[in-house]
């Protein structure tokens, strides 16, 4: 059994669970732990996240950011003047505040969406296209309070003693999202 396969088997472990409903927004974050290297297998299973959501009698939406940056340039007034001139799009630049302000409300219309509520799954996926322009952390930060059910993130990367590393590129942080893996006989509490 593959990695994707087994963190498969975990998420439905996980979402089939009883929910506490008194939890704070990022007591409701999930994080589905996989190699970077998976990326591509895990695409195509994302359907039978879904179904595993159906059968725990939940609801399913998706988030897609894999072309998150590529849409926000293309509709910026400035686009051009960022090709010619792209260390504008690093660090603490006020373009790069409102790429991530774009990708908040992305992630937050879908949390705040009609017929999502307390039994919902938003699972987040194409998050590795934001390395460099923005931290996971701080985009669950920005959408922990519109979460109303769980937001599960696939995170390509690590995983160990709470501490989350994206990509494996760069130091960890700890965060209080569950973590579900594909590691062997692992469903963390």
């Amino acid at each position: 059994m593959g990695q994707i396969e087994r963190l498969v088997h975990s998420y439905d472990a996980r979402v089939s669970l009883p929910w506490e409903q008194n939890l704070a927004g990022p007591q409701r974050v999930w994080f589905a732990v996989y190699n970077k290297s998976e990326e591509r297998r895990l695409r195509r299973r994302l359907e039978e996240f879904e179904i595993s959501t159906g059968k725990a009698k939940r609801k399913w939406k998706a988030v897609d950011l894999t072309d998150a940056f590529a849409r926000w340039l293309s509709g910026h007034e400035y686009r051009d003047g960022y090709f010619e001139t792209p260390e504008h799009l690093v660090g603490d630049s006020p373009a790069m505040d409102d790429f991530q302000d774009a990708v908040t409300q992305q992630v937050t219309s879908v949390l705040t969406s009609s017929g999502v509520d307390d039994s919902t799954v938003v699972g987040v996926y194409g998050v590795g296209s934001l390395f460099g322009f923005m931290k996971i952390s701080e985009l669950v930060a920005r959408v922990e309070s519109a979460i109303r059910g769980r937001l599960l993130v696939f995170f390509p990367g690590e995983h160990e003693n709470n501490t989350y590393r994206f990509l494996d590129a760069r130091e960890g942080w700890n965060y209080l999202a569950v973590p579900i893996t594909g590691e062997e006989g692992a469903m963390k509490a």
